[in-house]
């Protein structure tokens, strides 16, 4: 609400600021003076859960299975039955998210303009039908074009979750929400093990096992698409589960977030501050470096094969990979939630253990098969850091245009980091692989100095605005409305719900 054109709509009546509807938040219309009861507050985040967390997981779980066949499928035989070499297989890695990476904003911009839940579901739907397609490719231009429809489609769903936990969750309840569908990738993992095993044992028949692989994940993807399109909200303001009197306690239990739920309209002085908050760009460089070392999602079963495993003992060992994520994303997500340590100590701290294992892997004479073995699950500890920052975003930035840009440049950082990692693992290299694990160690050191860095930022700046006389210019605000009966009135609106970013609105604390 800073830039002219959004000045222009603003009018001085009866001594206070009154603006249009459309500059607000869309939640404004719902927002109540009336103080929530905690009882009904605690008993409606259980409704939320019950209707959100299922749709979610199961959907973050598919998405994860789906772009990681690629990986499962290496020792399923789709390196030899599509006639790639080790360059080609990595290319296919690496087009995703170049994919990813070129319609990351397009897809941001959709999911403030469109229905977020409707969104989803149709980049969910297309996802499904590129996956299946897979079946059908036996060449690597033909898995070239399908494995970029999926980086495109992906591109929707991790920002567009983003968005959704924080519209519908308190800031201390965020970083677990997120936690909670972001270790699905771990039950996503052991998913594909247990399928991958089982295609193994199939029959011979016209198709290959990875072939299986992909038919069987790509027809779940698909329900989940048509479950999605029905049952999933676009937003507390209009989430079907929910009575119209709960609609507006949603409201009220996020107020104090003092970011609002949503805003449809495109703010241009909200994306310029984007581009120019320091914060934002440490969080994409984080981002950018912590997922070289995510380029472990499509190596790890050749890995763990070259550590001395057969194809069976490797797809069985993975399912561990699994657990192994799922138990240090719930340590992670539950460190930061202790308000002793926060969520930048706890990012760091999770570091450690990833920096050991990475180290050992390293060091660890090849003959020590186990040991090895071991060393690499101590390093899946290097994924919940990015988790953590996900959670982060939403209690840290506000107004829906600035949200939205923050999330297409932390994931545009994803996705370069993913762009890049898959190149190091070079079939030169093989099967100790010291140069990419030597590149890993060398990631984790960095991201450790940014997450701290990111931290001292967000703390120094609350301090100065603790030190600051209170900024009332956004206290006295009302929007106008238009009754049932045709009647104009005046309504007055929370800072919470006037859409503007945490920069403006000086009571906006940093969460540490």
């Amino acid at each position: 609400m800073d830039s002219s054109s959004e000045k222009s709509d603003e009018k001085r009546q009866n001594g206070h600021n009154v603006f249009n509807v459309e500059e607000v938040d869309v939640a404004a219309r719902l927002d109540s003076e009336q103080p929530l009861d905690p009882k009904v507050a605690e008993r409606l985040r259980r409704k939320i859960d019950w209707h959100l967390m299922p749709l979610m997981c199961i959907m973050y779980l598919m998405t994860f299975a789906d772009k990681t066949t690629l990986g499962q499928s290496a020792v399923l035989g789709i390196i030899q039955d599509a006639h790639l070499n080790q360059n080609q297989f990595n290319w296919l890695g690496t087009v995703f998210y170049l994919s990813y990476f070129a319609f990351q904003y397009p897809q941001n911009l959709a999911l403030q303009k469109f229905p977020v839940g409707k969104w989803m579901s149709i980049n969910i739907f297309v996802w499904a039908v590129a996956l299946l397609s897979h079946a059908a490719c036996k060449s690597f231009g033909a898995l070239l074009a399908v494995r970029f429809i999926l980086g495109m489609c992906e591109g929707a769903i991790t920002p567009g979750f983003i968005i959704v936990t924080g519209m519908f969750y308190t800031r201390a309840e965020q970083n677990k929400r997120v936690g909670y569908w972001f270790l699905m990738n771990g039950f996503a993992i052991i998913f594909l093990g247990f399928v991958s095993f089982g295609v193994l044992h199939a029959k011979p028949s016209k198709f290959m096992p990875w072939q299986w692989l992909v038919i069987i994940t790509g027809l779940i993807t698909l329900v989940t698409a048509i479950l999605f399109w029905f049952f999933f909200p676009d937003s507390p303001t209009n989430a079907h589960f929910l009575t119209a009197e709960e609609r507006v306690q949603a409201v009220q239990r996020i107020k104090g977030n003092q970011a609002g739920v949503e805003n449809k309209r495109w703010k241009r002085d909200q994306f310029v501050e984007a581009l120019l908050d320091p914060k934002l760009w440490v969080m994409a460089a984080f981002a950018a470096i912590g997922n070289v070392v995510n380029s472990l999602t499509n190596q790890r079963q050749l890995i763990v094969s070259q550590f001395g495993f057969t194809p069976i003992q490797t797809t069985l060992l993975g399912c561990v990979d699994g657990v192994v994520e799922i138990l240090t994303i719930w340590l992670g997500v539950t460190l930061a939630a202790q308000r002793v340590i926060g969520r930048g100590y706890a990012a760091a701290i999770m570091f450690g253990p990833a920096l050991l294992g990475a180290l050992l892997v390293n060091k660890l004479p090849s003959h020590d098969k186990v040991g090895l073995l071991f060393s690499y699950w101590v390093s899946i500890f290097v994924f919940t850091p990015f988790v953590i920052l996900l959670g982060w975003i939403p209690a840290i930035v506000s107004g829906h245009t600035k949200r939205t840009t923050a999330n297409a440049m932390v994931l545009s950082g994803y996705a370069i980091g993913n762009i890049a990692g898959p190149f190091m693992w070079k079939k030169q290299y093989q099967p100790r692989n010291h140069v990419p694990w030597s590149i890993i160690a060398a990631c984790i050191g960095a991201c450790t100095v940014l997450i701290l860095l990111l931290r001292f930022m967000l703390q120094a700046e609350n301090r100065r605005r603790d030190a600051e006389q209170r900024d009332d210019s956004y206290d006295d605000v009302y929007i106008k409305e238009e009754l049932a009966d045709g009647t104009r009135t005046e309504k007055h609106v929370d800072r919470a719900f006037l859409d503007i970013t945490d920069i403006q609105n000086r009571d906006f604390r940093y969460v540490l």
